[in-house]
């Protein structure tokens, strides 16, 4: 049986926002909007303090996802189970197409690697197959765990991902509106079956994405347009899709960020363009590009 070399251990894990347009299930981007996660492993309860996004409202004990992510890890890695006193200062908005879930799973998976005797039972391939059987598909754990942009795909051997190259011209502006929106919800309103020349297009989308993030700014409007996902949820976050509309009218290369309701945009906007959202009542992040996942920064 592993042991636990530690007992404390601090992670930083970022927000993150999937798809980016065409690339429905598979791309993602890691964002410079960070949560702080302290793990203490004791011999009496578990307990849970959370301060930021979904105070008041998430469990404190075992069914908390970070709690829950933390047991699985260390149940793969053979590690003794323990009491757990977790701090999670959450900055990641919830409930908004922005990953806080996927930060939360990933969070602890890597808080469990700090504890461990034997982090290389962890490595980031176990922890990307880990998470995806927690959140269902690969395309935002992918970034919190390696950082930048990523795709994401499954084969024989699971889920796997590698980083793509992003230039200084991507400048992440993300536009979050004031309501939640559960990723259930605008899954359920998909339709189960899709033409062969909207998936046609969305391939070829996507494929130029890749080339748009490296180096073709001028591509990046062409490269984020979508058939697959977007338009038919506009059932239950119309108020996105106007903002994406309006957006892109303007020449800017907004999408709805992972499952919505937030507005992602991949280039830098001026205060002109936001000001508005921000009398409704929206919020403006300019969090750039995280280059780095989910990362242990303490521990004794």
């Amino acid at each position: 049986m592993a042991r636990l070399a530690r007992d404390t251990v601090r992670v930083e894990v970022p927000a993150t926002s999937a798809n980016l347009g065409p690339g429905f299930d598979a791309l993602g981007i890691a964002l410079g909007i960070v949560d702080d996660i302290d793990v203490r492993a004791t011999t009496g309860l578990t307990h849970v303090t959370v301060t930021g996004s979904g105070a008041g409202s998430l469990p404190e004990g075992e069914n908390h996802l970070v709690v829950r992510a933390v047991r699985a890890a260390l149940d793969h890695a053979g590690a003794p189970q323990a009491g757990l006193e977790l701090r999670c200062h959450n900055r990641i908005p919830h409930g908004r197409g922005l990953g806080s879930s996927a930060a939360a799973v990933v969070g602890g998976l890597v808080a469990a690697r700090g504890l461990v005797a034997e982090p290389e039972a962890l490595d980031d391939d176990t922890v990307l197959a880990l998470a995806t059987e927690f959140e269902g598909h690969p395309d935002n754990a992918a970034p919190a765990i390696l950082g930048g942009a990523t795709v994401a795909w499954s084969d024989a051997r699971g889920p796997r991902a590698a980083r793509l190259d992003v230039g200084p011209h991507v400048r992440p502006t993300v536009l979050v509106p004031p309501g939640e929106l559960l990723t259930g919800t605008a899954r359920s309103v998909l339709p189960r079956q899709v033409s062969h020349e909207d998936a046609s297009f969305n391939a070829g989308r996507s494929a130029l994405l890749v080339l748009a993030l490296d180096q073709r700014p001028d591509l990046l409007l062409p490269a984020t347009e979508d058939r697959l996902h977007q338009r038919q949820r506009a059932v239950v976050m119309e108020e996105s899709l106007r903002v994406v509309d309006t957006l892109r009218e303007l020449g800017l290369p907004a999408v709805v960020s992972g499952a919505g309701p937030s507005v992602l945009v991949l280039a830098e906007t001026d205060e002109a363009h936001v000001a508005a959202f921000v009398r409704h009542g929206w919020r403006v992040y300019t969090p750039g590009v995280a280059d780095r996942g989910a990362r242990i920064v303490t521990g004794d």
